[in-house]
C-alpha cells in the first residue's frame, strides 16, 4: 500500500495474517479499513482473534503476512514510538494499566512521559477524571477502587495522552448500569478521531457505535451498520452472537 492510498484513511489493515506458534492461523487475509469520524465495533465469540487483531494495530504483536497503516504511517518496529503516540489501548483488565501509587498519578504519567509539563498535565488529568466521577478518587491507591472505577481510572489515563485513535476492549466488563450508561455518554462526546470497540456488550455496543465488523473464522465476515446487524438477529445467532443471552 502506498503512503498516498493509506493518507485517505485513518486506519487501514491489509491481508493479515498471525498464527501463534503451532496452532492454525488466528487472523487469515483480515482487511478493513476505518475512517475519521467512525465509532466501529469489533464483535466475535470468545477465541476468534479480537484481542490479537487489536494487539496488531498498536504493534505488540507483528504479521506473519499483510500490512497495517495509520493514515501515512505504516505499522512497524521502527515506528512503534510514533504509533503509541497516536493510538491509546485500554486493556481488558484494567489492572494491567494501572501501577503508579495513585490514581492520579497514573492519569498523569503517559502525558508526563510523552512531555507535557507536569501542572498542564494534571489540569487535564483532573478534569478527565471528573467526567468519569472519579474527582474524589485523585489521590486514592488504584487497590482502593472498585472494579467499576479502576476500568473508568484507566480509560481516563489514556485519554490525558489526547490519542487521534482510541481502542478499547471489553469496555463494559465489571461496570453497573448506571456507570454503563456514563460510559457510552463520555465516548460519544469525546473528540477522538477513531474509536475501535471489541465487545460482547451488544445492548451497549448498538448506542455506542456506528459500524460493526465481524471477526470469525479468521475473517472479517460482516461490515455493515450497527443498526442493521443488530435488527437482524438471525445473522447475529449464525455468527455465534445471540442478542437476547
Amino acid at each position: 500500500m502506498s503512503a498516498t492510498i493509506a493518507s485517505t484513511t485513518s486506519v487501514a489493515v491489509r491481508d493479515l495474517v498471525f498464527a501463534y506458534p503451532h496452532q492454525a492461523p488466528v487472523l487469515r487475509s483480515v482487511s478493513f479499513s476505518l475512517h475519521a469520524g467512525e465509532r466501529v465495533a469489533l464483535l466475535g465469540p470468545t477465541g476468534t482473534g479480537k484481542t490479537t487483531l487489536l494487539e496488531h494495530l498498536i504493534g505488540w504483536r507483528h504479521p506473519q503476512a499483510g500490512e497495517i497503516w495509520l493514515g501515512e504511517l505504516p505499522v512497524t518496529e521502527r515506528t512503534l514510538p510514533q504509533v503509541r503516540r497516536r493510538v491509546g489501548f485500554v486493556f481488558q483488565d484494567p489492572r494491567d494499566q494501572l501501577f503508579m501509587p495513585t490514581v492520579m498519578e497514573d492519569a498523569i504519567f503517559g502525558p508526563c512521559n510523552y512531555g507535557m509539563p507536569r501542572e498542564l498535565a494534571a489540569i487535564k488529568a483532573r478534569d478527565l477524571l471528573a467526567t468519569f466521577g472519579l474527582e474524589h478518587c485523585c489521590d486514592r491507591s488504584v487497590h482502593q477502587l472498585s472494579g467499576g472505577q479502576k476500568r473508568l481510572a484507566a480509560i481516563a489515563s489514556i485519554l490525558a495522552m489526547e490519542p487521534s485513535i482510541l481502542i478499547l476492549d471489553e469496555p463494559t466488563a465489571g461496570l453497573d448500569p448506571l456507570a454503563r450508561r456514563h460510559l457510552a455518554e463520555v465516548l460519544c462526546q469525546i473528540p477522538i478521531q477513531v474509536m475501535l470497540i471489541a465487545s460482547h456488550d451488544l445492548p451497549w455496543i448498538r448506542r455506542v457505535t456506528h459500524r460493526a465488523l465481524v471477526l470469525e473464522g479468521g475473517q472479517i465476515q460482516a461490515d455493515c451498520s450497527t443498526q442493521s446487524l443488530m435488527a437482524d438477529g438471525e445473522r447475529l445467532a449464525s455468527f455465534g452472537l445471540p442478542l437476547d443471552y
